[in-house]
């Protein structure tokens, strides 16, 4: 379901290799909602949040920088945007997710695939 497609390359390699990782991230989500032997997923999903979390971290740093190599001016408006991301997950309620994880596998799949689609087509497609 999740997978880097050509509308999302922004032709700066760094940038669309950095994405497809990101891509990968909510696959793994994907495939842990559609597995049905694994009837606790509280760990995987912890582990999941946990790896995009460090990865977007370092994404986020590593576009600024770009940005910032460019001179692109919208750099600060971007960079917010970066921070309501990383906002949302520090504030995920674990007592929630653990109570009901299909439920909270499903609204972290729509709000990555979401963030994701419209973040690089509508937001970083203006700096290239």
């Amino acid at each position: 379901m999740f997978e880097m497609k050509d509308e999302y390359y922004l032709g700066v390699e760094e940038m669309d290799l950095e994405h497809k990782r990101l891509f990968e991230i909510a696959e793994e989500a994907y495939q842990l909602s559609k597995d049905e032997f694994v009837p606790d997923k509280f760990d995987y999903i912890v582990k999941i949040l946990g790896d995009l979390k460090e990865y977007t971290i370092f994404h986020f740093d590593s576009e600024e920088k770009y940005m910032q190599s460019i001179s692109h001016k919208m750099f600060f408006s971007h960079k917010l945007e970066h921070q309501e991301f990383i906002e949302k997950l520090n504030n995920l309620d674990w007592n929630e997710i653990e109570k009901d994880q299909d439920r909270a596998i499903s609204e972290i799949l729509k709000f990555l695939n979401n963030w994701l689609v419209n973040h690089i087509l509508y937001t970083d497609k203006k700096y290239v």
